[in-house]
């Protein structure tokens, strides 16, 4: 089999009605990407409490394997410590446009303990099936509006301005330092804080990015634990 023909292919609806896909080749996720680095070394030591091992360095940028970038309405978990992350992600199109969409990183918790970079690889990334062209909202980015939400009364975990995280431009000069801004390239943002009063632990998650603009795009899908396995 060309080796090609398995990578996923993500289709995305622009704003003036037309489409782009995207080849998926390589996909990035990026971590403790807040513009805030003292609040993000908080955040360092609030995970270490609970086990969750430190970066060496910040902010971090984990390879995942791509077919975990997915556009799915259902995910399926080994167990009930899962959950979502509100974020933005970059998707360099086969026409090697720049597009940015909502994206939904969703991590295995209890695995996170014992490695964040195995914990990106648990589960897949949820992409929404809408984007913008990034140099239409370039000049406006710090405008766009993060948020999610969990279960089916969608009760609002994480909410906020995509001006706390690293912006796009940060990322995009990256890529191309490494050589790797170019076609089915994809890139997550990093997530920005939870709601610790509302369960992350749900059957659904939701994220949503709203613009001035352009409104509001968004994902949504249900999370479906897998039986116990024969052994």
């Amino acid at each position: 089999m060309n080796s090609a023909q398995a990578l996923p292919v993500l289709r995305f609806q622009l704003p003036d009605g037309t489409t782009a896909e995207a080849t998926v080749k390589r996909l990035l996720n990026a971590g403790y990407a807040g513009k805030d680095q003292h609040e993000v070394q908080a955040h360092i030591d609030e995970l270490a409490k609970l086990g969750v091992p430190v970066p060496g360095t910040t902010p971090t940028l984990y390879p995942v394997s791509p077919y975990l970038a997915q556009q799915a309405d259902r995910i399926d978990v080994q167990h009930s410590e899962t959950s979502g992350e509100a974020e933005w992600a970059i998707i360099v199109d086969n026409d090697g446009q720049v597009l940015i969409t909502c994206a939904c990183d969703h991590t295995d918790r209890k695995l996170e303990a014992h490695g964040v970079a195995w914990s990106k690889n648990a589960s897949p990334d949820v992409l929404g099936d809408r984007a913008w062209l990034y140099s239409d909202i370039a000049e406006r980015f710090d405008e766009v509006i993060l948020s999610s939400w969990v279960g089916e009364e969608r009760m609002v975990i994480q909410e906020g301005s995509a001006a706390s995280l690293l912006d796009p431009e940060y990322w995009l000069n990256i890529l191309d330092e490494r050589g790797e801004l170019e076609p089915g390239t994809v890139l997550l943002s990093g997530t920005i804080p939870m709601n610790a009063e509302v369960d992350q632990f749900s059957s659904r998650w939701g994220v949503s990015l709203e613009d001035p603009e352009f409104g509001r795009i968004s994902l949504e899908y249900d999370i479906v634990k897998m039986p116990a396995p024969v052994e």
